[in-house]
């Protein structure tokens, strides 16, 4: 049983040290490679690169008042939520997506010059059922 986990590439679990920017304010965020894979796979999947997913859910975590005293800590367990119940279940996938594309157009139409917003797909209307 644990030579699946014993018998992983050390690559794997080889310590990152990266430099992000998290509300204006640059700071190194120390992680072990495979999280980082992780981290990058889920901003792909909301269509933003990882240093903009990595502020803005640092952002909506300060918002709803946690401390942000181990962020790393934070986007170790985000990488376990997305492995355990997004990864794999298309319903909260589209739902995840639905939400970066409203979430991400909405901060590129404040803050982006025009011609860059508009390169932002706009968030699609839901549908209603009759």
């Amino acid at each position: 049983m644990c030579r699946i986990f014993a018998g992983q590439d050390p690559e794997r679990f080889r310590m990152v040290t990266r430099r992000v920017r998290l509300s204006g304010h640059s700071t190194s965020v120390c992680l072990e490679a495979a999280f980082w894979g992780a981290l990058e796979e889920i901003a792909a999947m909301q269509g933003v690169s990882l240093g903009r997913f990595l502020s803005k859910l640092h952002d909506e975590v300060l918002a709803r008042g946690v401390e942000r005293r181990n962020f790393a800590g934070l986007l170790r367990c985000a990488c376990l939520t997305y492995a355990q119940e997004v990864k794999g279940h298309r319903p909260c996938v589209e739902e995840l997506e639905r939400e970066a594309r409203t979430d991400f157009a909405a901060v590129a139409a404040a803050i982006l010059p025009v011609g860059i917003a508009a390169s932002f797909p706009a968030p699609e209307k839901e549908r209603e059922t009759a």
